[in-house]
C-alpha cells in the first residue's frame, strides 16, 4: 500500500532554500526545490522511495553513492532507494531541480541523514 503525505501545493521555507509540492499522487509525487548559491542539502538515504532529479535552472553538483558528478540544465539523475545522495548549487544563481518521488512511503520521515549542515529547530531538520 502507498502513503503519501504530502499535500499539493504544501511549501517549505529552509536554510538552503525552499521546496513545494507540484502534483501529488498514490504513487509518486513531484516537487520543485530552490537551492541558493554555496547551499547543499544534507547527505541522506531513502528506505522507501527513490527519486528522479531534473535540473530546470542553474548548475548542481551531485553526490550519488561515492561519486560526484556535475549536472547542468535538462540533466537528469536517478537516485534507486537505500543510495546515499546529495545536491549542491555550485553556480552563482539558484539552482532550481524538479524531483519525482516513487515508492511506498512519501512524506519527510522516509529521510535517514548522514551528514547535516544545518541544526535542527524545534525539532524539525532542514536537509
Amino acid at each position: 500500500m502507498m502513503t503519501t503525505k504530502y499535500a499539493l501545493n504544501e511549501k517549505a521555507e529552509r536554510p538552503w532554500g525552499w521546496w513545494e509540492v507540484l502534483n501529488t499522487q498514490d504513487t509518486y509525487v513531484v516537487k520543485r526545490f530552490c537551492l541558493k548559491p554555496g547551499k547543499r542539502i544534507s547527505l541522506q538515504t531513502h528506505t522507501h522511495r527513490s527519486e528522479h532529479w531534473v535540473v530546470v535552472e542553474g548548475t548542481a553538483k551531485v553526490t550519488l553513492s561515492h561519486s560526484q558528478i556535475i549536472k547542468n540544465v535538462n540533466d537528469a539523475v536517478f537516485i534507486p532507494v537505500g543510495e546515499f545522495h546529495r545536491i549542491e548549487n555550485i553556480g552563482l544563481n539558484d539552482l532550481v531541480i524538479i524531483e519525482i518521488q516513487a515508492g511506498d512511503l512519501l512524506d519527510e520521515t522516509d529521510i535517514v541523514r548522514y551528514n547535516e549542515d544545518y541544526t535542527p529547530c524545534n525539532g524539525d531538520y532542514y536537509g
